[in-house]
C-alpha cells in the first residue's frame, strides 16, 4: 500500500454517494473511516476497500455516540485530516408542507443539519489544535433554489449552507479549509428512500428530469477541492447536470 496522504472521515459511507466518495479517497492514497448507521453496509464496504479503510457503526443523531466516535477507531485512523459530512436523507419528502408528517420533517432536520453539526463539532477541535484540515459538507442546490414541496429538506440544506459559511469565517485565520458541495439531482439511494422503497415512483421521478449526476461526479469534485494547494480554498461548488440551471 502506498504511503498514506492522511485520514478522512466519511458519514453516510454505506450509501451510493458515500461509497463513491470513500472509494475515491482510498484510491487517492488516503485512509478512510467509513461511518454509517448501516453497520453491515460499512463492514461490506471496508472488506471491499481493504486495510486503508475502517468501518464504524455510527448514527449521527446519537449525541453520545458522535461525541465518542474517535475513541472507537484504531489509533492510525484517529487523526482526521478530512471530514466529509455526507450523511442525509429526505424520507417522506416531496410533499406540501401541511400534508407531510411532522415527524418526517423533524427527522430530516435532525439528520441533515443537527447531525452534521454534531459530527463537525466532534472532529473540528482536533483540526484546530493541529491547524490543518478540510471540512467538506454535502449541501444541495436546494439551499439556493426555491422548489415547492421541498420545505424540510431545503431548510436543512439552507442551514448547512449558513453553517459552512459561518465556520469558514470563524476559521479564516487558520489553515483549515471549509468546502460546501452543492449538487443538483444525483442518482443515489436518497430518492428511493424518500419514497420508502417505491421503485416505480423513484423511476418516474428521475425520468421527468431526463439527466442526473452520478455519485462519482460528486466524488471527483471533492477530490479536486481537497487536492488544491494549501492556500487555495474551494469555498462553494455548485455541480449540476447540463440540462439544469
Amino acid at each position: 500500500m502506498q504511503e498514506s496522504r492522511g485520514t478522512a472521515f466519511v458519514t453516510g459511507a454505506a450509501g451510493g454517494m458515500g461509497r463513491a466518495i470513500s472509494r475515491a479517497l482510498v484510491d487517492s492514497g488516503r485512509r478512510v473511516v467509513l461511518a454509517d448507521r448501516d453497520e453491515q453496509g460499512v463492514r461490506d464496504l471496508a472488506a471491499e476497500l481493504g486495510p486503508a479503510s475502517h468501518a464504524l457503526a455510527l448514527d449521527i443523531c446519537d449525541a453520545a455516540a458522535v461525541d465518542s466516535c474517535l475513541e472507537r477507531v484504531p489509533p492510525d485512523f484517529a487523526t482526521i485530516d478530512v471530514l466529509i459530512n455526507n450523511a442525509g436523507h429526505d424520507i417522506g419528502g416531496r410533499k406540501r408542507f401541511d400534508i407531510g408528517s411532522a415527524d418526517d420533517w423533524s427527522a430530516i432536520i435532525e439528520t441533515n443539519l443537527i447531525g452534521t453539526m454534531r459530527v463537525t463539532r466532534a472532529i473540528l477541535p482536533g483540526m484546530v489544535a493541529r491547524n490543518r484540515g478540510d471540512v467538506v459538507t454535502m449541501g444541495s442546490i436546494s439551499a439556493l433554489r426555491y422548489v415547492p414541496d421541498m420545505a424540510p429538506y431545503s431548510a436543512s440544506k439552507a442551514g448547512v449552507h449558513m453553517l459552512s459559511d459561518i465556520i469558514r469565517g470563524e476559521l479564516a485565520e487558520t489553515a483549515i479549509r471549509v468546502t460546501e458541495i452543492m449538487p443538483g439531482l444525483t442518482r443515489t439511494g436518497i430518492i428511493a428512500a424518500r419514497y420508502r422503497g417505491d421503485q416505480e415512483e423513484t423511476r418516474r421521478y428521475f425520468d421527468q428530469f431526463r439527466m442526473a449526476l452520478d455519485p462519482e461526479d460528486v466524488a471527483r469534485c471533492i477530490l479536486f477541492a481537497i487536492d488544491q494547494p494549501p492556500h487555495v480554498q474551494m469555498a462553494q461548488m455548485v455541480v449540476l447536470p447540463v440540462n439544469r440551471w
